[in-house]
């Protein structure tokens, strides 16, 4: 069991997609400051951040939530759209979304054993 969100394999590969992309979004143009880098980074950063935050919840919905929350499409989104305008080599989106593959993989697998032991609810 772990004790800090740190030592859980999905914060690090979570953390690990937040510093490809931000070094990805460095080459973006100066317009982009407040639109694309700024979305991308923030979206990437929100991964690992929303892994750390679902850690820390006690009720197994808060967990999963927050482990849903962290499963990085949008981030997936904004590489694509980077890639189809030609901000971002191809090559370098797709080990990225490579990473975003695998973390959904290895969250949706911790979410259903989380769901797995929620008691089952009572409909009227």
């Amino acid at each position: 069991m772990y004790t800090d969100f740190t030592q859980m394999p999905v914060w690090k590969k979570g953390m690990d997609i937040a510093v490809d992309v931000f070094f990805i979004s460095n080459s973006l143009p100066r317009k982009e400051d407040y639109a694309l880098t700024s979305q991308i980074r923030r979206s990437a950063e929100s991964i690992s951040a929303n892994i750390s935050e679902g850690f820390g919840r006690a009720e197994t919905k808060d967990k999963t939530m927050f482990y849903k929350f962290s499963r990085g499409y949008e981030t997936k989104n904004h590489l694509i759209y980077g890639n189809l305008v030609r901000y971002f080599e191809l090559e370098k989106t797709q080990i990225i979304i490579a990473q975003i593959e695998r973390l959904i993989h290895e969250l949706n697998k911790i979410i259903k054993t989380l769901e797995s032991n929620l008691p089952p609810t009572s409909h009227p």
